[in-house]
């Protein structure tokens, strides 16, 4: 059977920041030795007896089926909790919910809005929690974006990746995995919609620290010039419906089309969290195209969350 480190067991799992270099490589590397053993067809049942409990406030494809499937080939058992199932914050507290939840299950993945509320979880819980996505931050998601650059330009240190759009939860993410891992990250996005200032100061201490650069700036070109990877995300997300009219104004020329893949070097590859509105942040023809690795990067998701999982119960 595959053995896994144990040096990250029981701990959460809320941002890419509480992680070195070598400790994401770890779970890189993790998360494709389990994707080469499910390729395989080899029995990885490392959680064999174990239940993950999945909170979700907001809705999901991709990280309510890598989280189900991921713990299922694991061996273990997966739960799913919506904002019907449990009173979590409502009719019950917060620290209520996380001991009364440690004492069942064997670990948490919360996906809700309030990154506040996931912090206040793991404070009170005696087992593992994963932050599945906050309006902050969506950690594991980019996990599964490094682990994809990984596979694709066999290293993340000395790269350029340029992210054009909103400086929302999954730009936080990234500028924090990239200082990490040393990627240097270009952001290109317009005026109100930059990413939050402790974030961009926490990734240039990163990026001093480990030798990269953090650029944000207001033009897409600039941002993708160079750049081995471009990366794009919706404009409104979840639980922002109601500005999607302002912010379709706003965004206007921050679309990834054919000019700034033409800006980008010949081998750079593209990528997208998902779902995509084509025709607005990316164009079809550049979601489809030969430099797209977006299905990859969605297949990676289960690998990845698998990792987590692994090397956290």
């Amino acid at each position: 059977m595959l053995k896994l480190s144990e040096k990250f067991r029981g701990r959460d799992f809320l941002t890419l920041q509480d992680f070195s270099r070598a400790d994401l490589h770890v779970f890189i590397a993790a998360a494709r030795e389990l994707k080469a053993r499910q390729k395989a067809g080899e029995p990885h049942r490392l959680l064999a007896g174990k239940t993950l409990g999945m909170i979700f406030a907001k809705s999901s494809t991709r990280t309510r089926v890598a989280f189900e499937v991921g713990i299922y080939q694991l061996g273990g058992a997966g739960l799913f909790l919506s904002e019907r199932d449990i009173q979590l914050g409502r009719g019950e507290s917060i620290a209520d919910t996380a001991r009364v939840l440690s004492r069942m299950l064997d670990g948490i993945m919360i996906r809700t809005f309030s990154h506040s509320e996931v912090e206040a979880l793991a404070r009170h819980a005696a087992i593992p929690v994963i932050n599945g996505l906050t309006d902050y931050l969506h950690p594991t998601q980019v996990l599964a974006d490094l682990m994809t650059v990984e596979e694709h330009k066999g290293r993340i240190a000395g790269l350029k990746l340029a992210y054009i759009g909103d400086g929302n939860n999954v730009a936080h993410s990234l500028l924090l995995g990239c200082s990490i891992t040393g990627m240097d990250i270009a952001l290109a996005c317009p005026e109100g919609y930059e990413p939050q200032a402790a974030i961009v100061q926490t990734a240039l201490a990163n990026a001093a620290a480990g030798g990269s650069r953090v650029s944000i700036g207001h033009d897409p070109l600039a941002a993708a010039r160079e750049a081995d990877v471009l990366y794009t995300d919706v404009w409104a997300g979840m639980g922002q419906e109601e500005e999607a009219a302002k912010r379709q104004e706003a965004f206007k020329g921050y679309c990834l089309d054919t000019a700034l893949l033409k800006a980008a070097r010949p081998d750079a590859i593209v990528l997208h969290c998902l779902p995509a509105h084509k025709g607005e942040e990316i164009t079809a023809e550049v979601f489809e195209g030969s430099q797209s690795v977006v299905f990859d990067e969605a297949e990676n998701r289960l690998h990845a969350h698998k990792a987590v999982m692994a090397l956290l119960m």
